[in-house]
């Protein structure tokens, strides 16, 4: 069938057969069906959107026009975790030795940026010589090496999913959920993994803001995982401020550094970090229970197993191996730091955490357009939690910027993304529901 009847049948609600998913999946690979036609079939799921089973057929498709990983000979359950996406969400960069340091192979196939959330291959990038898109021996020896590797979609690796993905980043199509779902677990499955958990955002800084969305996202990633035979978890959790006290790149894997040496302890990003790298371990059957394995990976962390196997990885894919240890010497640093001050006395009660990311990708830190070239020094730094006590003047955020004209406007918008309440604000859980 054409691809333009088949675009059309979606866009007339019409349900689509496994073998016209198939079909239109072949022609996005091979590059005989355009951009135009892509975008145009993304914004036709966007409005109409997919039953199950369209998804189903959606995800295995992009799966399988790629390779699909085998561990065979790694002795040890292969698990995963994956985000839907926020601003200041590091944790795969510190789960993956986690998960590791506690018996786990952690092949991860992480993605880069989409619209205001960060992109963990982004950050890794900021790694001098490391590299996202290893062939596939390098990432099984590196998965076998040091017991976890964080890499992007080679060009085996669902390919079809590597196109689609860049161009949802930039026709306001990436909050679908069938598009969503089937770009998750397509990765997921090529990667050959045998359980994973899930981390679903929502609040203003998700591409799910309602919880009523972000439990719809669950529900499917969960139903078709499972359905394909991947054993499945998720948590929702909050994402209506930044996860990390940062955003940006290198600003990024330096927290990531100063968590595995315990310098974040007690914060939000740590338990969010935890929960997940816990749910891992139960869902491969390593523990019996969550508080068992939650001080499991209490124990990789203060032993310091967990910050050993983050090094090992990084050398083993190219980085330095001394990162830990000397990360000044090897992190690139902005030219400009400009310091964000309250505006008034009273609480920090709420903050528009979209406004944050798109505040770093105007910076040069995230893309417009699926070329542009990131700028990994910039971005922002020492956010203050909600409902932190300010007095007028205070540092509540400091912005990482190549230029002052630009730094300048970066703090405009992070001053206005904040309000001030003269009452303290109620407390939020940072982890809502696990499904």
């Amino acid at each position: 069938m054409l691809p333009q009847e088949i675009i059309r049948r979606k866009r007339d609600g019409a349900v689509l057969t496994a073998t016209e998913i198939s079909e239109f999946i072949a022609g996005l690979n091979n590059e005989t069906i355009s951009e135009g036609q892509v975008a145009a079939f993304a914004m036709a799921v966007f409005f109409k959107g997919m039953t199950p089973e369209e998804i189903v057929a959606l995800t295995l498709a992009m799966r399988d026009s790629g390779e699909v990983l085998s561990w065979a000979g790694i002795d040890k359950p292969i698990a995963d975790k994956h985000s839907t996406g926020g601003v200041g969400d590091n944790v795969s960069l510190m789960l993956a030795p986690i998960a590791a340091a506690c018996g786990l192979a952690v092949p991860m196939i992480s993605g880069r940026g989409l619209g205001h959330t960060g992109g963990t291959l982004d950050k890794l990038q900021s790694i001098p010589g490391y590299d996202v898109m290893p062939d596939a021996a390098t990432f099984r020896r590196a998965v076998a090496q040091a017991g976890c590797a964080i890499i992007g979609q080679t060009g085996d690796l669902a390919p079809a999913d590597k196109r689609l993905y860049a161009i949802r980043d930039v026709t306001a199509t990436v909050e679908s959920v069938p598009l969503i779902t089937a770009s998750i677990l397509s990765k997921k499955l090529a990667a050959g993994l045998q359980t994973l958990v899930l981390d679903v955002k929502v609040g203003n800084g998700a591409f799910m803001t309602s919880l009523d969305e972000a439990e719809e996202l669950a529900r499917s990633l969960v139903t078709v995982a499972n359905g394909a035979g991947l054993r499945t978890s998720a948590l929702l959790t909050d994402m209506n401020e930044p996860l990390a006290d940062c955003a940006g790149n290198a600003i990024e894997v330096r927290n990531c550094i100063d968590f595995l040496a315990g310098r974040k302890a007690g914060t939000r990003l740590e338990i969010v970090t935890l929960a997940l790298a816990s749910e891992m371990l139960v869902n491969s059957g390593l523990v019996r229970d969550r508080n068992e394995a939650e001080a499991r990976c209490r124990g990789a962390l203060t032993s310091g197993k967990a910050a050993e196997i983050f090094s090992r990885m990084v050398h083993a894919l190219g980085g330095p191996s001394d990162l830990i240890e000397r990360p000044s010497a090897h992190l690139p640093d902005a030219k400009v730091q400009i310091p964000v001050l309250a505006a008034n006395d009273g609480w920090l009660a709420a903050c528009d955490t979209r406004a944050l990311g798109m505040a770093v990708v105007a910076l040069g830190g995230g893309r417009q357009r699926p070329s542009d070239r990131i700028d990994h020094r910039v971005g922002l730094s020492g956010f203050l939690p909600l409902a932190t006590r300010v007095s007028k003047g205070d540092i509540i955020a400091t912005v990482h910027a190549a230029d002052k004209e630009s730094g300048e406007r970066a703090a405009g918008t992070v001053s206005a993304s904040y309000s001030i309440a003269q009452s303290e604000p109620a407390s939020r859980p940072v982890i809502i529901k696990r499904l």
